[in-house]
């Protein structure tokens, strides 16, 4: 669990893709440590929900559900906090979807298409206007949700591995960019966590071969060193650490939290 000594007291903390997994429970774990928080995801029942149970706790939160996509919507989003923060000090591009477990030849041209929108350029949009706020403020950190995918081959996954190779290496060319206006860039690439997504490719592999969720995650995580999928708390730990003044010289950084998955 997130606490104060974290130095998120007063932060204005940035989260897509908040309704659920990562994104939920990072929004949970920095409302505790005292953040201020800017959130979205299409999810608006989901969005709403939680931004009601932090409120309720009280935590300061802007909602909104629109998609990483609309570059327009990103732009007043952030100028929101801004309006009514004054800056914005951490950002998680988290937002994210998958593509079914298929061959690449199998994969619809569309499929493949929003893959890479979502997770690709809705990345870079997040960055192109959460970049000029920062550097008038001389600091900032993202964080940005690639995958061991983004790392590694990774067949039957082949749009979703494209997608994250690409938010590693705008994570990394950013980094450069803006090294020297103290602001950090860096990526988290978690394998396999029960987190909705994970449960979805679950489902998909159990149906395939007859057999249950908890046994497609034992199928699915074979190649894992530590022969099970993550509890989604010891991600979202990670996370709060890269972004924190703890990890002041951290950046352009791809950092594995994948059971050992990319050491073999």
């Amino acid at each position: 669990m997130a606490d104060r000594d974290h130095g998120f007291d007063g932060k204005v903390v940035q989260i897509t893709g908040a309704a659920s997994g990562f994104g939920a429970m990072a929004a949970a774990d920095f409302a505790r440590a005292g953040a201020k928080l800017l959130l979205s995801d299409v999810n608006e029942a989901g969005l709403q929900a939680l931004s009601r149970q932090l409120e309720a706790q009280g935590a300061e939160v802007i909602a909104q559900a629109f998609s990483v996509t609309d570059d327009e919507t990103m732009g007043a989003h952030i100028g929101a906090a801004v309006a009514r923060w004054g800056t914005l000090d951490i950002a998680l591009n988290n937002a994210g979807i998958g593509n079914g477990v298929v061959k690449l030849q199998d994969i619809p041209l569309e499929d493949y298409d929003r893959v890479m929108e979502i997770n690709a350029k809705g990345v870079f949009i997040g960055m192109r206007h959460q970049i000029p706020v920062m550097t008038r403020a001389k600091t900032g950190a993202i964080l940005n949700t690639a995958s061991a995918a983004g790392l590694v081959g990774s067949g039957h996954l082949s749009a979703y591995a494209a997608s994250k190779h690409a938010v590693v290496g705008m994570t990394k060319a950013a980094a450069d960019e803006v090294a020297r206006d103290n602001i950090r860039v860096n990526a988290i690439c978690p394998s396999f966590a029960a987190t909705p997504m994970v449960e979805t490719m679950g489902d998909m592999v159990g149906a395939a071969h007859g057999i249950s969720r908890e046994d497609a995650y034992k199928r699915i995580s074979a190649r894992v060193p530590m022969r099970r999928v993550a509890d989604p708390a010891e991600v979202v730990q990670a996370m709060l650490f890269i972004v924190s003044d703890a990890n002041s010289f951290m950046t352009g950084q791809a950092i594995s939290v994948d059971g050992g998955l990319t050491a073999v």
